[in-house]
């Protein structure tokens, strides 16, 4: 019996996230703080009394959720000196900077950092390659790679959520094209995610090289349990490997779908999603329900 943490990425923040932990704890009161002064903004302004609008800004965003997961993480301890310890950790895009921070690859203080490092690269990049992305239900992986493949404009699958529904991501006229075709092939929807770029992409190349600076800066630090890692859907454990396919996972896709079974083929049977929200405890429901679920935000 193994337990695993998850980390929900980008879409999970919501308007007053994290106010009571500060309120209510000398710890997290003082993790914001130190997140505002590394920032050069109060962040915990926004999160807490911001509108639904002022945390979509992708300078927001991503901090906001990360230092969520983060600090709800930490309080699993009720001392907050000593963390939990799973068997093994994944995060979901943006979650996998605090599943490397729980599993001690990385400091609170550099994970913040390029996380928001992450956040301006991706903002530059959509600005000099503008994208789109879709998200595609009912239709089989195979099919949608298949159908993508095909295309002349650039579109590929980019997160893998569960079986059944698979985001796409690439040019505008790639993801129409495609988002046409697939459900000529049967799809039961699509749905246009308002994005302004294309995650997870070639188009995010730009990204990646920025983000390359920042990640040679950070102390990157033996994991204490395996991560596993959206790019190779798999446990990887040399801190040396773990920077690379984070780099990398800017322009691959996210292979949640197939990270959660390996981690259960692992022997990972709890899964405790840390963060905002309840999305990735969703996703179970179409990738395994044998599992037990929980959520701790």
């Amino acid at each position: 019996m193994k337990h695993a943490y998850i980390f929900p990425g980008q879409g999970s923040q919501f308007p007053g996230m994290g106010k009571e932990h500060y309120e209510n704890s000398a710890f997290a009161k003082k993790l914001f703080e130190q997140a505002n002064e590394i920032l050069g903004f109060r962040i915990s302004d926004v999160m807490f009394n911001g509108k639904e609008e002022d945390l979509k800004q992708t300078k927001v965003t991503q901090p906001a959720i990360f230092l969520h997961s983060v600090i709800a993480y930490k309080s699993l301890d009720p001392s907050a000196t000593e963390e939990a310890k799973p068997d093994m950790v994944a995060g979901h895009s943006l979650g996998e900077f605090s599943a490397l921070v729980a599993n001690g690859v990385l400091s609170f203080e550099d994970g913040l950092k390029l996380v928001a490092a992450r956040a301006q690269a991706m903002q530059h990049a959509c600005e000099n390659e503008p994208g789109s992305m879709a998200a595609i239900l009912g239709l089989e992986d195979e099919k949608v790679e298949e159908i993508c493949s095909g295309i002349k404009e650039l579109v590929v699958p980019a997160n893998y959520n569960c079986p059944g529904q698979l985001v796409i991501s690439g040019t505008a006229k790639g993801v129409e094209k495609a988002c046409e075709l697939l459900k000529e092939a049967g799809a039961r929807k699509t749905l246009m995610i308002p994005v302004h770029g294309a995650f997870h992409s070639p188009l995010m190349i730009h990204a990646e090289e920025e983000l390359v600076e920042a990640i040679e800066k950070a102390n990157f630090y033996q994991p204490a349990c395996p991560v596993y890692q959206n790019i190779v859907a798999k446990a990887v454990i040399r801190p040396d490997e773990i920077k690379m396919n984070l780099i990398h996972q800017l322009t691959g896709p996210v292979r949640w779908t197939q990270s959660v079974q390996a981690m259960i083929a692992d022997g990972a049977n709890r899964f405790t999603e840390v963060g905002p929200g309840k999305v990735l405890q969703g996703l179970f429901g179409r990738i395994d329900k044998t599992v037990q679920v929980a959520g701790v935000n």
